[in-house]
């Protein structure tokens, strides 16, 4: 526990308080103000965070409320944050035409390499936090990161990157310069564009495991709560049959209690399918927890693509501190993967999905030109 007692320290220390540590895994903390009234501590506390306590410790862990208790104390602060990283030397990509093969997959076009040039780019990594609850509870932190200056989603980049930020490299504000040289930011209506599909297909892959083990769940109790009922439906409907034919007022009293079994076992079934339902109905909650823009140096490839008598010119960026590509530019689907189709209308740049037949008039079209409906025949495009 020494990790939450060294972030519990370095909180309250930027809170105002004055901590020392104590043994056995242990603080003593003079608490201000703010502090006390977040926690109802009194002015000098003790906290304890192992297996043994020091003296008159109150225990601190992760079970409990005591994370979100802390987390008041942060609220807004440190949700979004600006840093540069820099290189002695950002050498060259060593042979782009052949980092492009593997970066860049055209099924129905195709691209030339034009140059290189060093170049400076914010990188946007963002934050969620999915939450999906059913009769079971799974949380997950989601990162996306996207490359302002491209466009494109930074894919295999982004955990290299983010292992370079917990590094030990000092915190860097970003000069004047390198800001300028990186070029503004998104506005919200580009931001939403570009992180919408890309968080609805991380959260539909990260919580595919676990809907695939609650529907196992929800199958297996299905199966037993009908294979149980239905038993009880046979032995009634049995007697039932059994008591055809029989004539007199005891075998008349004997199936009409018979068919009252039948419907209140049909109608204990049936509410017991409605607790089923509930039990296992699905919510599922994304909430953005933090942005960080980091402006890195990278190799700005030009690629000039091809499709029929269409050109294009792209850039796709090569980061010497991953020491790999981004994928290509995607304008419509989440952008992961090297895989694009290209439109014939306006050069489009495509997950394979977003061309895909009308399910109305059976006709491709691009997703991208015609976002609300199939050009053709007017059938609305699913969500």
């Amino acid at each position: 526990m020494a990790d939450l007692r060294d972030f519990v320290a370095e909180l309250l220390e930027r809170q105002g308080a004055a901590v020392e540590t104590l043994e056995p895994d242990g603080l003593e903390v003079i608490a201000p103000e703010e502090v006390r009234a977040a926690f109802g501590w009194p002015e000098l506390v003790r906290l304890g965070f192992g297996a043994e306590l020091p003296v008159a410790a109150q225990r601190i862990g992760v079970e409990g409320d005591w994370l979100e208790r802390f987390g008041t104390l942060i609220a807004a602060r440190g949700q979004h944050a600006e840093r540069q990283i820099a290189l002695d030397h950002a050498p060259p990509a060593g042979d782009p035409e052949r980092l492009l093969e593997h970066a860049l997959e055209l099924p129905n076009a195709v691209w030339r390499f034009q140059g290189q040039q060093p170049a400076w780019t914010r990188c946007l990594l963002i934050a969620f936090r999915a939450t999906a609850v059913s009769d079971e509870k799974r949380e997950n932190v989601l990162w996306l990161g996207f490359n302002i200056a491209t466009g494109a989603a930074l894919g295999p980049v982004l955990p290299r990157l983010r292992a370079i930020l917990g590094g030990d490299r000092p915190w860097q504000a970003p000069d004047a310069a390198v800001r300028e040289a990186a070029g503004p930011g998104w506005n919200a209506a580009s931001l939403e564009a570009r992180v919408r599909p890309a968080l609805d297909a991380a959260v539909r892959a990260e919580l595919a495991p676990f809907l695939r083990s609650m529907q196992r769940r929800l199958a297996r109790d299905h199966t037993r709560l009908h294979g149980y009922h239905d038993d009880l439906r046979r032995q009634s409907l049995g007697r039932l049959a059994g008591l055809e034919g029989i004539e007199g007022a005891k075998a008349g009293a004997d199936r009409e209690r018979e068919r009252q079994r039948i419907a209140a076992i049909e109608r204990e079934y049936r509410a017991k399918l409605d607790d089923l339902r509930h039990n296992y109905a699905l919510r599922v909650g994304v909430e953005w927890i933090q942005t960080l823009e980091v402006f890195v140096p990278t190799q700005r490839l030009e690629v000039l693509i091809r499709r029929r008598k269409g050109e294009r010119l792209i850039h796709l960026d090569w980061h010497p501190l991953a020491r790999l590509a981004e994928p290509p530019l995607c304008d419509w689907g989440p952008g992961l993967g090297p895989t694009r189709l290209v439109c014939d209308e306006r050069l489009h740049l495509t997950h394979p999905s977003g061309q895909d037949p009308c399910p109305g008039c059976a006709k491709s079209f691009c997703r991208a030109c015609h976002p609300a409906a199939c050009p053709r025949c007017g059938k609305p495009v699913a969500p």
